[in-house]
């Protein structure tokens, strides 16, 4: 692995953090953007030196969240939601830059705990699920797919979102090789030519991450830009570590609380912090302070939304699934390099696996020095006009497209379909990582049903395959049960 550790390695994780951090500092930008939109540049630099990029912005759009929350009271990304509740009144009492520091320690813990989860585990898991028959295989898909709507704001919704994607990755060709009969379907007539082969991924992922972003704080409007005086880092509290004393406990279960809801198909940085700071809350000696500026309740909300970057890797790793919405923009990665995610590719790229675990752990370390060091003058990123920001952005969408594929102007009509598609999904409540992640594994799951029925020949072999199937039908049905229940008990004390 050592001559994977050039310096345009070191260079592309040190890059991919700072520009992350800044896509994470921009009210409207996220780390899925950020990923979104240089994913057509790894195409040239490899696939190692490209996920070093990837994961860099990863890591840093998620730590970089915490800049708006803390000092404006808006959050940067979804994930730091819960920093604005104890952050923005830490730095209305002139403590920002403490609550700053305290916000990149433990997203820096979070991390950390996160990766060492992601080293023990995914290699585990991935040999145990190169055991996996089709039988399996599908039913892992089913239950991921499960598990996300299970998990998203509206049950209902997340089902629809998810089986949406799934059509829509089935227009084009059904391939002899997978059990198909050779003909095109769902495909409108006079579009064969362009649609033979379906929509191209990455088109897909850069519009809706990256072209409906733009579209929808378009539709807000131009906000007044803030001023170097409204974010200057100001406050005679000084930063000491003794703030983590008797944190230490809330710091670990927030990072692990975090891991684990990074684990699970779909769900999102957001739903990780609002987990973890609710149980920091439910365990504290003091939970009336929540909510008026207390440390532990950023300490819990970073740690937490840190704590997904490297427990979303393991299933996608491990399984071919992604965690959530960037990680499922890195199969992207992967895919321009010909390379399919899954059980055997651990095992297959010893190489490549050690080298995004030393990324991870080399964009967590320049996460925490630059932000830690430099935190002054990353708060100003947020002073960027988006006059200026949002044209720059969509033409490296149109760009990224266009060239992705070696230039077929459809993928750019694709981008714009499904830039506009993203926007829709905002106004409609459609959920976009359920639809993205049942757009992806649709055509898996459809091969491995098909396939299953060949080998087998009679539908209830999914039931009865395995003790692994069956175990399998357990956690399905818990999952939607679990939701019909929380979901009920949402409606009843929902206020009237």
């Amino acid at each position: 692995m050592l001559e994977l550790i050039t310096p345009l390695f070191l260079t592309l994780i040190v890059g991919g953090t700072i520009v992350g951090i800044i896509f994470g500092s921009i009210p409207g930008m996220t780390a899925t953007m950020a990923v979104a939109v240089c994913l057509p540049i790894t195409y040239s630099l490899g696939l190692e030196n490209g996920l070093a990029l990837l994961l860099g912005l990863y890591v840093g759009g998620i730590s970089g969240g915490l800049v708006p929350a803390i000092l404006l009271g808006i959050p940067g990304t979804p994930s730091s939601i819960t920093t604005t509740l104890d952050g923005y009144p830490m730095a209305q009492r002139g403590e920002g830059e403490k609550a700053l520091r305290i916000g990149i320690v433990s997203s820096f813990v979070g991390g950390l705990i996160s990766l060492l989860v992601l080293w023990l585990f995914a290699p585990t898991l991935a040999d145990f699920a190169i055991k996996f028959s089709y039988v399996e295989k599908f039913l892992i898909i089913f239950f991921a797919l499960t598990v996300m709507a299970a998990l998203s704001s509206d049950l209902l919704m997340g089902i629809f979102s998810g089986f949406l994607g799934i059509f829509v990755a089935l227009i084009g060709t059904y391939d002899i090789s997978n059990g198909g009969n050779g003909k095109m379907r769902l495909i409108p007539p006079g579009t064969e030519y362009w649609m033979e082969d379906g929509f191209s991924l990455l088109p897909v992922l850069i519009g809706l991450f990256g072209l409906a972003a733009i579209f929808d704080q378009a539709e807000i409007g131009v906000p007044r830009g803030h001023s170097r005086d409204e974010l200057r880092v100001k406050g005679t509290s000084t930063f000491s570590l003794s703030v983590f004393r008797g944190q230490i406990v809330n710091l670990v279960r927030s990072s692990g609380i975090g891991t684990f809801v990074g684990i699970l198909p779909g769900v999102g940085g957001s739903a990780a912090s609002i987990l973890a700071y609710s149980n920091a809350k439910t365990f504290s000696k003091h939970p009336e302070r929540f909510g008026k500026g207390e440390p532990a309740g950023i300490i819990a909300s970073e740690s937490g939304n840190n704590g997904l970057t490297g427990g979303a890797l393991v299933p996608l790793l491990s399984l071919g699934i992604p965690g959530d919405s960037t990680t499922a923009l890195l199969i992207g990665a992967f895919t321009l390099q010909g390379i399919q995610v899954g059980p055997l590719f651990i095992g297959n790229n010893p190489d490549t696996w050690n080298a995004m675990i030393f990324a991870m752990l080399i964009a967590n370390i320049a996460m925490f020095v630059l932000m830690y060091v430099a935190i002054r003058y990353f708060a100003l990123v947020v002073t960027i006009p988006k006059h200026i920001l949002f044209p720059v952005i969509l033409m490296m969408c149109v760009i990224g497209a266009y060239t992705i594929n070696y230039g077929i102007m459809f993928d750019v009509w694709t981008l714009l379909i499904f830039g506009i598609a993203g926007w829709l999904f905002i106004k409609l409540r459609l959920e976009v990582a359920p639809f993205i992640i049942g757009f992806i594994l649709g055509p898996s799951a459809e091969v491995y049903f098909v396939k299953s029925l060949e080998s087998f020949g009679d539908v209830t072999i999914f039931f009865t395959k395995s003790w692994i199937a069956a175990l399998l039908w357990v956690l399905i049905a818990g999952s939607l049960a679990g939701s019909l229940i929380l979901s009920r008990r949402t409606g009843r004390t929902a206020p009237e």
